[in-house]
């Protein structure tokens, strides 16, 4: 298990390829969501965020710079969950580097799925299996991006539920972007609301998960 500090994310003139130039910060152990019409910028700014798009400004986990870590070292500890998942090898069990039987049955999942083949995974199998290995790497900061989109009612409340979890053990911050306002205001603590001209930061209720 890795050693979590207690780290929030804070960014500051953050801008490239957008709209807005944004200032905020999300403490350690806290959801933003962030919602707004399609085709605004919000997976821009999460790809900006995991350093796989240029961008200016600074951004700050802790007391580390993104500017001084190399692009990989920065993913290892602020990792993006995008809305379509990437898979590489033929079988799901060669992209795991262990099988954790808590996470995967959690997630309706038996040892057996590491022998399934990728390309006969449907979309919602794609991404709770992306959702498992994003939380096994145990990154610092979660990136999600439409997380529960393929997913039905059933699985939708346990994706939320194990996300959770994880930002209460770890203290995690994470940024959740849905176009579900219900979700958005279940598992976040603060809302970005994104439009053309404006954005604004507003607080919302504790989370109740």
């Amino acid at each position: 298990m890795s050693d979590f500090t207690i780290k929030n994310l804070n960014l500051s003139s953050i801008s490239e390829n957008f709209s807005h130039t944004f200032h905020f910060s999300i403490k350690a152990g806290e959801c933003l969501g962030i919602t707004g019409p399609s085709g605004i910028g919000k997976s821009v700014l999460l790809k900006a965020l995991a350093d796989m798009l240029p961008h200016q400004g600074q951004l700050i986990l802790g007391d580390i710079e993104a500017h001084t870590l190399s692009a990989p070292q920065w993913r290892k500890k602020v990792t993006l969950l995008p809305a379509e998942s990437q898979w590489w090898c033929d079988t799901v069990g060669e992209h795991f580097h262990r099988f954790d039987d808590t996470l995967f049955a959690q997630l309706g999942f038996t040892k057996e799925v590491m022998n399934w083949q990728i390309n006969h995974l449907s979309s919602g199998e794609k991404q709770r299996l992306a959702c498992i290995r994003l939380l096994m790497n145990e990154p610092e900061v979660l990136l999600l991006d439409e997380p529960t989109a393929n997913l039905d009612k059933t699985n939708q409340e346990k994706l939320e539920h194990i996300i959770t979890e994880y930002q209460h053990k770890h203290s995690a911050p994470i940024i959740w972007i849905s176009h579900d306002n219900e979700q958005l205001e279940r598992v976040c603590q603060h809302l970005l609301i994104l439009n053309k001209d404006e954005y604004k930061v507003i607080s919302l209720k504790k989370a109740a998960l």
